[in-house]
């Protein structure tokens, strides 16, 4: 949301550029997963942020730990 304030943009404003209802918009800034992750594209691309769609799975600390786990276990 503060996002989309810094931008100058309103909620009406981000809904037509993007063609989503409020209802869709609402549960994109929810985090709702129930939404299509086109949506979270498209609404990030209006905010000039789809850059940083890449980077939210090159930081997969997670994902290293559970991969190095596993090659660990392997090693035995």
């Amino acid at each position: 949301m503060l996002t989309m304030k810094r931008r100058g943009l309103t909620k009406k404003m981000l809904c037509e550029r993007t063609g989503f209802d409020h209802k869709t918009v609402n549960k994109v800034f929810a985090g709702d997963p129930g939404v299509a992750i086109g949506a979270y594209l498209k609404i990030m691309a209006v905010l000039g942020m789809e850059s940083n769609f890449s980077e939210v799975a090159a930081h997969d600390e997670l994902g290293i730990k559970l991969q190095n786990i596993k090659l660990l276990e392997g090693s035995k």
